[in-house]
């Protein structure tokens, strides 16, 4: 084997161990490490610090996805000049990973935005070149050649200004959902609570096991939980569930401190295991609370742009703009004077994950993806202004391209940075501990 090839192996080799044991490595824990161990703030901060880092170099698409603030640096540093869109809701953090089934409190699936940390009424364009950015950097991920990448980003804008022009609700969505779009919605709506508990918690019984994603909690934090969930709000949105009662017993049955995730790796964290009425798995009445801290936004908001200060509050209005699938089964709460999110995980939320792509996969998907961004601004948008935003975007296409030049070129620029600054991440954060 060559020296090059033989070199990348072997640092996919040092980066896998260090992803599946990250403390075994020079002084930070000892080789016997216990997992239950690590409580209180302090201890936790190095060890997810050390983990979103040695995440991040895993490859570089999850580089890309874990990099928002790059992103909007790109941006602020006077990357491509971009079409002024109407404000708008923004998901700010639109990437491949963020998109997926969600269910509605009455048990409806829909493929929405997932994940608003960084909403914002802001300029939609802003989610269309991370997006663009998203599956570019996954196409690459999967050997695929540039000119897919191209294709790609001609199926996002047909997608997209489909939407804005009404041509993708309803029943012609459903039509043109792409093979493995249908494929992980038929996995989630057939899935269960047993499903969500083995894969979320790798229990069915009613306890959180801790280990390498849930650490133990102080009294004081698990006192918080408690009385955070005790609040009216928590009732209403606990029991806002198809098959409960708003008089139901409400019950927290277990709670620890939650590693997930890539960005929100370092803030609170937290997964409450509740109980309602009797507290059955098989009657709907055990359910996983998801409780995170909201922080401020990197994405840029418009001027004239009026949204709640309190950052949880803003991540809730933002879900319910775009993704009201998951806006109304969620709340902003207060926990340590910090500003949370407070939402129920549903067995069919599910991430869309895929780890190889085919040219005609990459299309399809491009292009379903993008109609669901597009529909998500466009119901924020009156007939004119959709009308005038689909002209503004039809502008600058090139006889090669079927797509804005903007376009193209923020892609070509934006890879070449995030891959370069992905390099050194992993010269400074994964190299040296191995």
């Amino acid at each position: 084997m060559g020296g090059a090839e033989g070199g990348r192996l072997c640092l996919r080799a040092r980066l896998d161990r260090l992803i599946q044991f990250p403390f075994l490595h020079r002084g930070w824990w000892p080789m016997e490490f216990n997992y239950v161990k690590i409580s209180g703030p302090k201890q936790r901060a190095k060890v997810l610090l050390r983990t979103r880092n040695l995440k991040m170099a895993r490859d570089a698409h999850a580089y890309v996805r874990g990099s928002t603030v790059k992103f909007y640096e790109w941006l602020e540093d006077g990357g491509r000049k971009l079409p002024a869109g109407p404000s708008v809701w923004i998901c700010g953090d639109c990437h491949l990973g963020n998109l997926g089934p969600l269910a509605d409190a009455d048990g409806h699936v829909d493929v929405q935005i997932r994940d608003l940390d960084q909403t914002v009424i802001g300029n939609p364009v802003h989610d269309l070149v991370r997006l663009a950015l998203s599956l570019a950097s996954a196409a690459r991920g999967s050997d695929l050649p540039g000119v897919t990448t191209a294709r790609m980003l001609e199926e996002m804008m047909n997608g997209y200004e489909g939407a804005l022009a009404g041509r993708l609700g309803g029943q012609m969505e459903k039509n043109h959902r792409p093979k493995l779009i249908r494929e992980i919605l038929d996995r989630a709506v057939h899935r269960k609570w047993r499903q969500l508990a083995e894969e979320r918690i790798e229990n069915v019984k009613p306890t959180i096991p801790l280990g390498k994603r849930f650490w133990a909690l102080t009294k004081t934090e698990r006192k918080a939980l408690k009385e955070l969930l005790k609040s009216d709000g928590a009732r209403a949105l606990i029991t806002a569930l198809k098959g409960r009662h708003d008089d139901d017993k409400i019950e927290v049955l277990d709670a620890a401190y939650w590693m997930k995730g890539c960005s929100s790796l370092g803030r609170l964290r937290y997964a409450v295991l509740v109980g309602v009425a009797d507290g059955e798995p098989n009657s709907n009445n055990l359910c996983l609370i998801d409780i995170k801290e909201g922080v401020l936004a990197a994405a840029p908001r418009a001027p004239d742009a009026k949204m709640p200060r309190d950052n949880a509050e803003r991540v809730v209005a933002g879900a319910r703009a775009l993704s009201p699938n998951l806006g109304e089964r969620m709340m902003a709460g207060r926990l340590f004077d910090k500003s949370v999110t407070v939402r129920e995980l549903m067995p069919q939320d599910l991430k869309i994950e895929i780890d190889q792509l085919s040219r005609e996969q990459a299309t399809a998907i491009a292009g379903y993806l993008a109609g669901v961004v597009g529909r998500a601004h466009a119901r924020q948008m009156d007939g004119a202004t959709r009308k005038s935003w689909k002209a503004e975007l039809d502008r600058n296409r090139s006889k090669t391209l079927d797509a804005p030049s903007w376009l193209w070129l923020s892609v070509v620029e934006l890879m070449a940075s995030h891959e370069a600054a992905y390099l050194d991440h992993c010269r400074r954060y994964a190299w040296d501990e191995t």
